[in-house]
């Protein structure tokens, strides 16, 4: 065979290697997107009903941002668990739980998205409580059912995986 007809197969012998690049480059990309900026946690138990239900995957974003009230966060809790839950209260501001309601700063909060009353549970968190710099108030949307702050304390803000974008079908990018 003369070396042209080595040539016309030099194409095929080495396109492989550029696949290989490519397909290592996507690996490295897709790796990085789910390392650094999404990821995922699984709904177990019924505590976020009626907004999210057991079973359900929720998609959120772990680019770190200014928590608000009404946020639903993906949260690593004091023993090492990860819960979803919604942000009641901020740095700066004071909750109180009296006859199944909850009040910030002694202004009752509306909450539509609740199932059931709100009442104090065993835990280190004495009411009316301040929340200092950094620190966050969860709990879930189905309060009777509910392991949050009022069980385990408030939480810091390095404790939060991300804020929770997308679950069960539906984006959820909602403002209280």
């Amino acid at each position: 065979m003369s070396r042209r007809s080595f040539r016309k197969f030099d194409k095929f012998k080495y396109g492989w290697l550029k696949d290989i690049k490519r397909f290592l480059l996507l690996l490295f990309s897709v790796f990085l997107i789910f390392h650094l900026v999404i990821g995922f946690s699984f709904v177990k138990g019924n505590s976020m009903e009626p907004t999210l239900n057991d079973g359900e995957i929720a998609v959120y974003i772990r680019i770190p941002s200014k928590y608000k009230r009404g946020d639903v966060v993906s949260v690593r809790v004091p023993s090492g668990k990860y819960y979803v839950k919604r942000v009641i209260a901020v740095e700066g501001e004071t909750i109180d739980i009296k006859s199944g309601k909850v009040y910030i700063d002694n202004v009752l909060l509306d909450e539509a998205y609740v199932a059931g009353e709100t009442y104090e549970q065993e835990g280190n968190i004495k009411y009316p409580y301040t929340l200092k710099e950094g620190q966050l108030f969860v709990m879930g949307d189905n309060r009777e059912s509910s392991m949050d702050s009022r069980s385990f304390g408030v939480v810091g803000k390095r404790q939060i995986k991300g804020k929770i974008w997308f679950h069960g079908g539906k984006f959820y990018i909602k403002r209280i």
